[in-house]
């Protein structure tokens, strides 16, 4: 650093005047930097997906927590971008600072491996619940990946030094080049989102995908120190009578890009709730999503470069492009309401993950191309609005830059947290458009020399035309709230059973779910975001009522429940029957849910919301238990499906020992484990998780008719000690213990018999089920990976009758008179022994 800094000094010397650099060579590096760029991209975007990864496991993946490391994640790369130019002389080579940069964003990426399991630590001493707690959470998140982001939002500015400068500022042919940089950027990170999200993660673990970015990182690095070697920089001069002028309106050019980044992060929360939806909440659904919004960024960008190059009106045209944004959100308003939840497609007509990807693909590019293109042409256009005499091109980039990234981060954060549980994602899509029209004002406000006449006109037709638009946006079938993916053969069918209507009774938008209750065939449903979770139907009924029964009967003494995740109130509202259940806490995303469901589902929840004992935690549970110092008799962990994206960690090997050490001596863990909307490999992963931590845990199964569809895994701290039938069936016979048996009952189940007739195995029965099953752990989550390809799968009659071919009963387990030993071994029998 001593001799490029003596280097820079003499270069200074010889050349006191700013420097041109040459056309031809601005022209023959472009390649390569537009490789460096994107192989900048490529990395940042894989960390960031392992770096919220690896933060929600310390500090929770609840919506607060979410929004924290989001805040802490572009914060960085705003600050980065903002004051690179005020701390890194331009006489440095840009090249060679751009290396360091890519270094350090290694280094510290392979840190964060190691570095985040000990910052969980230390944050494990001081968390709590309230302001504190969030407080500590977002110190966690701003330590972790403020250092990184920072040294990212420096690297498009350095390289932006590397431009062709005049006397006059950064020219036309500049700031295209700068823009054709960014677009580069977000090129690379469109690989590095489908690299990681189909492939690197779903193959290997994080660790293995955060070396993979680091050794990107290392050949940018190299390839930047061995071009800087063989090309001298000719710094721009800083002497004080050749400073920046100011150039009129640049503000107000910053305000509009602000509002572009605000309305594109905005838009992407909504539309990915909105999609999440139509697709299903798939990991893969998520990178598809993302990369084919950033492939319209990068089109955009490209588009908008080649547009500023022309040296046409630059602000003139920016204002165009918002207007154009308002146009193009209208546009995906009306395909999410009116379009995509009619095309006629069926998942099951293919059970080939891929063959559905493609669909995928097609209508995310259907609805969000358009607006995603025009808000990468945005970018571009703003650098060369901005442009003007003398300006460091580094500063110009990193400060539009900035801009456009503060304004992201006010639309993530408004819209994930306020907009969209307060307004809904019809009025939210309103408001994107409001914010369209309100950027292309400030755009034209900005224009030079434009009579104000003109200007009053323009803005009353912009403000005329955002108007009208809104009234376009509809709200969203509520059948793709309740079907989702299976929307078209869901809707299909009804139309062929006409006399089962359905009726809708509540409908509710979150923080991070959409809910909706429904009526109709005698039965009424809980929807949770495209996917039915519980519904008064006798078999999830009986579901419902087994996943907090079996654990409570089979642990002698019951004084305290942990119920994760309320859904219609079923399970936890099981323990109010108990006379030895002292506490119930539920733990509950969403704050609406309880509420709803207890006006809906009161009488089959037993009103256990609001049950003198209970206690709702609204928390993501996996963090309230890294938190919590207490124990309980029992958890039931009732999720959503595996192959929703971040559901996974509750049911990996560290959370299932995080459970472990949360029971008090004799307490029970009841999990449950579907086996329909999956495929035998995925349940043969979740089994051998559990019997990882519990190794003589049992199978305990939801069944009608010989036919299976859910099961529920037990675990107990003392996995040794025998169950006692005749103790259950005694305990049933108490008159305190009669609301236990009208709650069983209710399901079929009529004596102790009936409930222990079903047990489906234990793990040394299924051994050769799980032997080669991976182990789904923290930093895999291959779970997520492999349930999501086998989501339309249709094996689960299969499923269970393999599982059931390897029951025995279980001597050693099960204690009683010899009379229900006797019953229960008829019963216990494999189906293909028993006699026709």
């Amino acid at each position: 650093m001593a001799t490029t800094h003596a280097l820079n000094q003499r270069t200074a010397r010889e050349a006191p005047e700013a420097s041109v650099t040459p056309a031809h060579d601005i022209n023959r590096s472009l390649p390569l930097l537009a490789l460096l760029m994107a192989g900048s991209g490529c990395a940042a975007l894989i960390y960031e997906i392992v770096w919220l990864q690896l933060l929600q496991l310390v500090i929770g993946s609840s919506a607060i927590s979410l929004a924290l490391l989001l805040a802490a994640y572009m914060g960085g790369l705003c600050l980065g971008s903002a004051i690179f130019s005020r701390v890194i002389s331009p006489r440095h080579h840009p090249l060679r600072v751009y290396a360091f940069l890519e270094l350090g964003i290694g280094l510290l990426g392979v840190l964060a491996l190691f570095g985040v399991p000990l910052i969980g630590r230390l944050y494990l001493v001081g968390a709590t619940q309230g302001m504190f707690g969030l407080v500590l959470r977002g110190l966690v998140a701003a330590v972790c990946l403020l250092p990184p982001t920072l040294l990212m939002g420096g690297s498009l500015p350095a390289l932006a030094r590397w431009v062709q400068t005049t006397p006059k500022g950064v020219s036309s042919f500049g700031t295209s080049w700068v823009g054709l940089l960014y677009s580069a950027n977000i090129a690379g990170a469109v690989f590095g989102c489908l690299f990681a999200g189909f492939y690197l993660l779903r193959i290997y673990d994080m660790a293995i995908t955060t070396y993979v970015a680091a050794a990107i990182n290392l050949v940018v690095a190299g390839l930047s120190f061995a071009w800087a070697a063989r090309h001298m920089h000719v710094p721009v001069n800083e002497t004080p009578e050749r400073a920046a002028i100011p150039v009129r309106g640049v503000k107000l050019i910053y305000v509009a890009i602000a509002l572009s980044g605000m309305g594109a992060l905005g838009a992407e929360v909504v539309w990915t709730r909105l999609l999440g939806l139509l697709l299903g909440g798939t990991t893969y659904t998520f990178s598809i999503i993302l990369a084919v919004f950033l492939v319209g960024l990068w089109g955009g960008s490209s588009a908008g470069s080649f547009l500023s190059r022309r040296g046409k009106d630059a602000r003139m045209a920016l204002a165009g492009c918002q207007i154009l944004l308002a146009l193009g959100i209208a546009w995906t308003g009306y395909t999410l309401a009116h379009s995509l939840p009619y095309w006629p497609i069926d998942p099951w007509l293919s059970l080939d993950p891929w063959f559905n990807f493609e669909i995928d693909l097609v209508r995310c590019v259907w609805a969000v191309f358009p607006a995603a293109f025009l808000w990468g042409a945005s970018f571009p256009l703003a650098l060369a609005a901005a442009a003007g005499p003398e300006v460091d091109p580094g500063q110009l980039a990193g400060e539009v830059y900035a801009a456009n990234t503060a304004g992201s981060i006010l639309g993530a954060l408004l819209f994930s947290l306020i907009v969209i549980p307060d307004l809904g994602t019809r009025n939210s899509q309103q408001w994107l458009i409001g914010i369209s029209v309100a950027g292309a004002i400030v755009a034209l406000a900005a224009v030079r020399r434009i009579p104000r006449a003109h200007l009053a006109g323009m803005t009353a037709a912009s403000i005329a035309l955002g108007i009208g638009l809104m009234g376009t946006i509809s709200e969203v079938p509520w059948e793709m709230v309740a079907y989702g993916r299976r929307i078209a053969p869901t809707m299909r069918a009804m139309d062929l059973y006409k006399n089962r209507p359905m009726t809708v009774l509540f409908r509710g938008e979150g923080i991070s779910s959409s809910v909706l209750i429904a009526e109709g065939g005698g039965s009424r449903h809980f929807y949770v975001s495209g996917k039915a979770e519980a519904s008064t139907a006798i078999l999830d009924m009986r579901l419902e009522r087994l996943m907090g029964h079996l654990p409570a009967l089979i642990n002698p003494d019951p004084s305290s429940v942990l119920v994760v995740g309320f859904g219609a109130g079923v399970t936890a509202g099981s323990f109010v029957t108990y006379p030895d259940v002292k506490r119930i806490v539920i733990c509950e995303l969403e704050p609406f849910i309880p509420p709803a469901s207890t006006q809906y589902f009161g009488k089959q929840n037993y009103d256990v919301m609001h049950n003198p004992r209970t206690q709702i935690v609204y928390d993501d549970a996996r963090h309230y238990i890294f938190t919590t110092h207490e124990k309980y008799d029992v958890i039931t962990t009732d999720p959503i499906h595996p192959w929703i994206k971040g559901t996974s960690t509750l049911y990996s090997k560290q959370y299932y020992e995080l459970v472990k050490d949360h029971l008090n001596p004799g307490g029970v863990v009841a999990q449950w484990l579907p086996i329909y909307d999956t495929d035998a490999e995925t349940v043969n992963i979740e089994l051998a998780t559990f019997f990882s931590v519990f190794p003589n845990g049992t199978v305990w199964s939801n069944s009608m008719n010989g036919e299976g569809y859910d099961l529920v895994l037990l675990g107990r701290q003392n996995d040794n000690a025998p169950i006692n039938v005749d103790d259950i069936q005694q305990r049933l016979d108490r008159p305190d213990y009669a609301p236990v048996g009208a709650s069983l009952g209710d399901v079929g189940i009529h004596s102790a018999v009936d409930f222990i007739a079903t047990y489906a195995g234990r793990a040394s029965d299924l051994g050769s089920m799980t032997v080669n099953a991976p182990i789904n752990e923290d930093l895999n989550m291959r779970l997520q990976y492999m349930a999501g390809l086998g989501l339309n799968s249709m094996a689960f009659p299969q499923i269970y009758r393999n599982l059931l071919s390897y029951r025995r009963f279980p001597d050693g387990l099960l204690t009683g008179a010899a009379w229900r030993m006797d019953l229960l071994k008829t019963l216990l029998r494999p189906p293909s022994t028993k006699s026709r």
